[in-house]
């Protein structure tokens, strides 16, 4: 089996698990099975912003192969898909050839549809604004706000800004329409409207993750989400405090 092929494969599962915001160990472990599955022993060393991979198989030629991740988001159903890729693998006798149709299928996998993902957004808010004890009215104005922020927050990813200046405007974004709709509505809750509407922009899984990672011993990866996490925070609550301070005097 050609080893620099198998080890690709391997790689490309990887980089699917990272991008989609997977374990450390388990896309480590999956690198691992995939590699071990057609003869060839692996080491494997993932961040995440990158992964490293080297392993020899029948031929003892040495091969290392690196990939960069820059693109990050949170996909459990490609990460489930690649799981049950690799159980099958581990059970069944696949062609390398199959193998790379099937892993290049999830690859492509589509993401899901804007009209869902805008209506997921809005329905997040309203059962987060209700809660934390919020009103029906406070849940109806969050639904909108966070949905705007989700519009804001994907046009600017599209156009290549850095993840923390969208947060950051989106942080401005949902104290302004929160401020606006206290101004029209006085009856509201104004902090229960700004927790529900912004709750689509915490990283919970990433900081899940950061914990599991650490819990497996991965202590550099643990430390680069937790801070990655941290600055998504600190990018979020400075944007929303600084229209908060300019709105509320």
């Amino acid at each position: 089996m050609n080893t620099d092929r198998v080890l690709r494969l391997a790689l490309l599962a990887g980089e699917i698990l990272m991008e989609s915001g997977s374990e450390i160990y388990r896309a480590e472990d999956t690198a691992r099975i995939i590699s071990k599955s057609y003869g060839v022993n692996a080491e494997c060393f993932f961040m995440p912003t990158g992964i490293f991979i080297s392993g020899y198989g029948g031929d003892k030629k040495v091969i290392s192969l690196m990939k960069r991740i820059t693109n990050r988001t949170v996909d459990l159903h490609r990460i489930e898909m690649i799981n049950s890729f690799s159980r099958k693998l581990n059970e069944e006798s696949i062609s390398i050839e199959e193998a790379e149709r099937e892993l290049r299928k999830i690859s492509e996998y589509p993401y899901r549809n804007f009209p869902s993902m805008l209506t997921a957004a809005a329905f997040t808010a309203s059962v987060y604004s209700l809660l934390f004890k919020g009103t029906i009215i406070d849940a109806l104005i969050a639904a909108p706000i966070s949905a705007v922020i989700y519009l804001v927050n994907s046009g600017i990813s599209k156009i290549g800004f850095f993840q923390f200046f969208s947060l950051f405007v989106s942080g401005i974004i949902a104290g302004a329409l929160a401020i606006f709709a206290k101004k029209v509505y006085p009856l509201i809750n104004i902090d229960k409207v700004i927790a529900g509407s912004i709750m689509i922009l915490v990283p919970g899984i990433a900081i899940t993750s950061a914990i599991k990672d650490a819990l497996k011993g991965d202590l550099v990866s643990s430390v680069a989400r937790i801070g990655e996490a941290m600055l998504v925070v600190v990018a979020v609550g400075v944007g929303l405090g600084l229209m908060i301070i300019i709105g509320l005097h």
